[in-house]
């Protein structure tokens, strides 16, 4: 009496050709080598940004850009309204004082000519209000701007003023702009920002601070 066996499957085995196989695992071994390489040099382009912050020097007009966004982003331009643009003192005196020497003793006129700049760029109308009546000519240059009152021209109807004040401290200085209606003198737009002491020039050893001398360490 003859036994059955039971019936068992036996997967067909397809051999694919010598050439076709070897190709694909040469692609797969170069698209593994390129994505570590690629990955490699992400990781490299992270790590040196952290290594290499950017330097504050030379960013004043970066940092006063970034103010104005902060100061005019709740003002709409119009055709009639005209801005004037005065000079950025510190808090305590409300006076610019050229004695002073410090890092950011120029910063109070950047922020004055730099918001000109970008109020002209949002669209306002800033007045020059030390424009002179005719052109002043000397032996080494030719002007139009001028401090003398009895030099300038007649001011137009301004609505507005842009100011602020400044707040020196370790390492920088705290700005704090403003726009005021000049009729009822209501503040109808501010901004705050920290403008760090490398924005002119790189650290100094020595400095000064309420009319002293100090000295600065680099403990590095």
């Amino acid at each position: 009496m003859s036994t059955l066996l039971p019936f068992t499957f036996v997967p067909r085995l397809t051999f694919m050709p010598r050439r076709l196989a070897s190709g694909l695992a040469m692609g797969l071994l170069l698209a593994g080598v390129t994505s570590g390489c690629s990955m490699l040099a992400t990781e490299t382009t992270q790590q040196s940004r952290k290594a290499a912050p950017a330097k504050a020097l030379g960013n004043a007009e970066y940092e006063t850009y970034m103010l104005a966004n902060e100061l005019f982003a709740g003002m709409t331009p119009t055709r009639h309204a005209r801005y004037a643009v005065a000079g950025f003192v510190p808090a305590d005196t409300l006076a610019h004082n050229s004695e002073n020497q410090q890092p950011l003793m120029l910063l109070g006129h950047q922020l004055e000519q730099g918001l000109v700049t970008e109020a002209a760029k949002r669209g306002f109308t800033a007045q020059e209000f030390r424009l002179t009546n005719d052109i002043i000519m000397s032996d080494n240059s030719d002007r139009v701007l001028s401090r003398q009152i009895d030099q300038l021209s007649a001011l137009n109807r301004v609505d507005f003023y842009i100011t602020g004040t400044l707040v020196h401290q370790q390492g920088g200085a705290m700005v704090n702009a403003k726009i005021i209606d000049v009729r009822t003198k209501d503040v109808v737009a501010a901004a705050t920002r920290f403008f760090p002491a490398g924005l002119f020039w790189n650290e100094e050893q020595v400095t000064t601070r309420n009319g002293r001398l100090y000295r600065t360490e680099n403990k590095g």
